[in-house]
């Protein structure tokens, strides 16, 4: 595999990114030439990708110096490189960010078409592609760093992409300072390495943790501490427990973006984070709490999936639950089973928001699914697509998630049965929450307002297109890379990455995927006995109806706890007391105190000759005397 490929893999989007964020007032008028060049420039990455994949699985990988491609910062003792490790696990992800990505991009040129920020939000959204690419693509930690805020400034940029409304600037604002926090122990998990490695590249940090070649910083806990320090950062960026409250609200931004950002990519850059840095969890023995904040968020943001009503909240939520899913597969040690999730995540949570964006699209922009019903004879590619994504998160047998959801419980069991039966749990709930928006959505009488349901009609080409073409992959990925469970092709793709699970191989794999079936079949039978003809209330109609359709109260408590402590503290403290009183209270006493002495020495200009002689002569007195008797 060569540099120079990689290279243009990496600087195509940014090209995009360029032509549309420099040039883009001048292709105002020509909208659909910019979606286009964005959509190419994901396209030439794509290309790219497929051949670093068939290069890596014919041993053609790269790592060490072979992909440097020149010296970033050199100190004394230490050096920072720009450069790139690519292997199985690095082409996984490079397929997936640019395969999806460039379906996103398509779909985006119909779904955006007509607004006014047209352009720019195809520069954002090629710049975000490229900070993912260097993110995944970076041989250590401080490149992955880099693109691990660049997707966050994007998210930003995205989730705020409709300014004039103070929802989505107030979501952007609220992802932009929830995952500083997390960055914040990213960062200091960066300091411990590098203080314990005296590196921060990959294969000399694994190299010497491997051997017990480092310094003891935190004595026998260092490597302890320094991964907790780095799942820190991954709690904050793939929004789990107590740290999942931004990617909610994010869907403020268009609906593409939940899909790339928020479902396919980067909410998954904390697992990839893990699955990377395999060699130190296993050392430190950290993986269990990696799998318990995991299957809680799982099971915590499913229940809140059950009382939701807006559809894209409802997807947000089930985000948030799968994500645990994959800190689950991690966590046990199932490395390759936690990306194989990642990866048929992708696109089944890819193709329902792009379904849920395309009934928006049709129904004037209205999300809440109690306004809806019977759209399935209006729109039938979108509800087939959606349904088939439905059916793989699900997990019905043969679909994709069926495949890799299994998997993970079937590791699950062999580390910790209570993580297991809340993992099972986790999936009779996702079959139910999603079954109930297709149920509410798509079936039954209609209840579209008359206004809009003159209107109502299957989107056009641009957009049911990639639909359909994510269908496919949502139904099939599952099978052609994961027949045979642990010893799938995937599995063997991937064996060289990742150190050898611990918790692989208990129990027959075929119980384990015929019980999940049946919970997961369950969930949709009981989704159809409830909703099928019944819509969700318009109130909560008891306490704990209540409870969980308000989200638990974690925002309120979090804005009492946290947020108005801080913003009063900084009213008083800060600004009254601090800059009011001390730093403005300095400088104007020093401008009053020089005001004063002005004042004082203007006071000596009289403009009288004889007052100057005056204090001439006395001055010469003052000089004689001085001279005379006190010298």
């Amino acid at each position: 595999m060569s540099l120079g490929l990689i290279v243009v893999l990496l600087i195509s989007p940014f090209a995009g990114f360029l032509i549309n964020g420099l040039f883009g007032k001048w292709l105002k008028g020509k909208e659909k030439l910019s979606g286009w060049i964005s959509a190419l420039a994901v396209f030439v990455s794509f290309a790219c990708s497929i051949i670093a994949f068939t290069s890596v699985r014919g041993g053609g990988g790269m790592s060490g110096d072979e992909g440097i491609l020149y010296e970033w910062i050199k100190g004394e003792s230490f050096a920072f490189n720009i450069g790139f490790h690519v292997d199985a696990l690095t082409t996984v992800m490079l397929l997936v960010i640019t395969g999806v990505g460039f379906i996103i991009h398509v779909y985006s040129i119909g779904y955006m078409h007509g607004d006014s920020g047209y352009t720019r939000y195809f520069a954002y959204l090629n710049l975000f592609v490229f900070a993912m690419l260097i993110l995944v693509l970076g041989n250590n930690y401080l490149m992955m760093f880099v693109g691990w805020e660049g997707v966050g400034l994007c998210s930003y940029l995205l989730i705020g992409f409709w300014y004039e409304k103070q929802s989505a600037t107030d979501a952007g604002k609220k992802a932009f300072i929830v995952n500083r926090i997390g960055d914040f122990g990213f960062l200091l998990g960066m300091f411990t390495l590098f203080a314990a490695f005296g590196s921060l590249d990959f294969t000399t940090i694994f190299d010497s943790a491997d051997a017990g070649n480092f310094q003891q910083i935190f004595g026998a806990s260092t490597l302890v501490i320094a991964t907790l320090l780095l799942f820190v950062g991954a709690v904050g960026k793939s929004a789990q427990i107590p740290l999942y409250v931004w990617l909610p609200d994010a869907m403020e931004g268009p609906t593409p973006v939940s899909a790339l950002i928020h479902a396919a990519t980067m909410v998954t850059a904390g697992v990839y984070m893990i699955a990377r840095s395999a060699v130190l969890y296993e050392l430190a023995e950290t993986g269990e709490v990696v799998a318990w904040i995991g299957v809680l968020t799982a099971f915590f943001a499913a229940t809140i999936a059950l009382a939701q009503n807006d559809i894209k909240r409802i997807l947000a939520y089930s985000t948030v639950s799968q994500l645990g899913y994959m800190f689950v597969g991690v966590g046990v040690g199932a490395y390759a089973s936690g990306i194989f999730h990642l990866v048929t995540h992708a696109f089944f949570k890819g193709l329902m928001f792009l379904t849920a964006g395309s009934v928006m699209h049709a129904m004037a922009n209205e999300l809440d699914m109690r306004k809806m019903g019977g759209l399935r004879a209006k729109m039938p590619i979108t509800h087939w697509t959606f349904l088939v994504g439905a059916m793989a998160i699900a997990g019905v047998p043969f679909l994709s998630g069926f495949w890799s959801k299994d998997e993970i419980l079937h590791s699950a069991w062999a580390i910790s049965p209570v993580i297991y039966g809340i993992g099972l749990i986790t999936a009779f709930l996702t079959a139910f929450y999603m079954f109930r928006l297709i149920f509410v959505t798509f079936y039954g009488e209609s209840r579209v307002e008359s206004g809009v349901a003159s209107h109502l009609h299957e989107s056009p080409p641009v957009m049911w297109v990639p639909l359909a073409i994510l269908a496919i992959p949502s139904a099939l990925i599952g099978l052609l890379l994961g027949w045979g469970g642990h010893n799938s092709w995937f599995h063997h793709f991937t064996e060289h990455v990742f150190p050898k699970a611990h918790g692989e191989a208990s129990g027959n794999m075929l119980v384990f995927m015929g019980i999940s079936s049946v919970v997961g079949l369950a969930g949709i039978a009981f989704a159809w006995i409830r909703y099928r003809e019944r819509v969700p209330a318009a109130e909560p109609t008891h306490a704990l109806h209540k409870l969980v359709a308000n989200k638990y109260y974690i925002d309120e408590v979090y804005n009492a706890v946290i947020v108005q402590p801080i913003k009063n503290g900084s009213h008083y403290l800060l600004w009254r007391i601090l800059d009011t009183g001390i730093i403005d209270g300095i400088v104007n006493g020093v401008a009053a105190a020089i005001r004063l002495i002005g004042g004082t020495l203007r006071r000596l200009q009289t403009g009288l000759v004889q007052a100057y002689i005056v204090s001439m002569v006395v001055g010469i007195v003052l000089f004689l005397a001085y001279y005379l008797f006190v010298r």
